[in-house]
């Protein structure tokens, strides 16, 4: 097997893993999207598919995930999410299973107009509540396939001491801490339930001015749904904010854990530890995160 930075994933690459394995689709035009992750690699396949290649082993895992459970859960969600349509094989020099989905139309929060934050909020927080209530008999618990979302935030209490030491005085040491701890302490208790895992502005759609599809269910699995909250401090403030959690009722704990989710990732962006990727304007949009998230915590105690 190569090693994943040797490998090169383009065009060329996608071309002949369809031609090879999927030849009735071998003379559909193939191109970049316009806003792609990291973690995937995910082309055009004519105007209705793409085409989404794990970007290193560290994501082999969710390709099999997906295929197995997006159709069980497509049925009872509100909203639209990835149908995969056929799963690829390692081949031509690429060493991992890929996935070829249907195409959903839509730009992401991120660069797309939301018409109403609070009206997107309402609606997302009850997308949510459907994931929750679907059946998570056997689905996936925490995991390296999903980074451990939906488990313990012990998982990483070394990495977020590590970011508030290096930070120094750049932020509230102290009170960092404290919601850190206060995360810990909140543990979860209920019944494992289905969680995205990722609820980002990447990874949800707007059409129209409103939401209109959540993509990228490669962090999802059952247990804890605190790290679905996150987006209240990367996204909402104030009266949206509110709004989402008025359409998704969670008690204190699990809004505390979800603090501590937020600033987990915060800082380690922030202070720039290794695995991370040093991008200053992703440093300070951290830098706001950390800020809303002990205000929050603080107007809470």
């Amino acid at each position: 097997m190569p090693d994943e930075e040797a490998v090169r994933i383009d065009e060329a690459l996608v071309a002949r893993l369809v031609a090879t394995q999927f030849p009735h689709w071998a003379d559909l035009p193939i191109r970049p999207v316009r806003f792609g992750r990291w973690d995937n690699r995910t082309f055009h396949l004519g105007d209705r598919m793409t085409v989404r290649l794990p970007s290193s082993a560290a994501y082999v895992l969710q390709v099999e995930k997906e295929h197995r459970w997006l159709p069980l859960l497509a049925p009872v969600l509100p909203l639209p999410i990835p149908a995969p349509l056929a799963k690829g094989a390692p081949g031509e020099g690429y060493p991992w299973p890929w996935s070829v989905y249907r195409w959903l139309d839509g730009e992401t929060a991120a660069a797309g107009r939301i018409a109403d934050l609070g009206g997107f909020a309402t609606a997302l927080g009850r997308f949510l509540v459907a994931l929750k209530r679907a059946d998570a008999t056997g689905g996936p618990p925490a995991g390296p396939h999903n980074f451990f979302r939906g488990g313990s935030l012990a998982v990483y209490d070394g990495e977020t001491r590590q970011a508030i030491a290096a930070l120094g005085g750049r932020i509230d040491g102290a009170a960092a801490t404290a919601v850190w701890e206060a995360a810990l302490a909140a543990t979860w208790r209920g019944d494992p339930v289905w969680f995205h895992g990722d609820i980002s502005v990447g990874n949800l759609l707007v059409q129209d001015g409103r939401l209109s599809a959540v993509i990228d269910f490669g962090t999802s699995g059952v247990g804890d749904p605190a790290c679905d909250l996150v987006i209240a401090w990367t996204l909402f403030d104030g009266d949206s904010r509110a709004a989402f959690r008025a359409a998704l009722p969670s008690d204190q704990a699990t809004w505390a854990r979800a603090r501590g989710w937020a600033l987990w990732k915060a800082l380690i962006v922030y202070a720039q530890l290794p695995g991370t990727t040093p991008d200053p304007v992703e440093a300070e949009t951290s830098r706001r995160v950390i800020d809303a998230v002990l205000a929050d915590h603080a107007e809470l105690a």
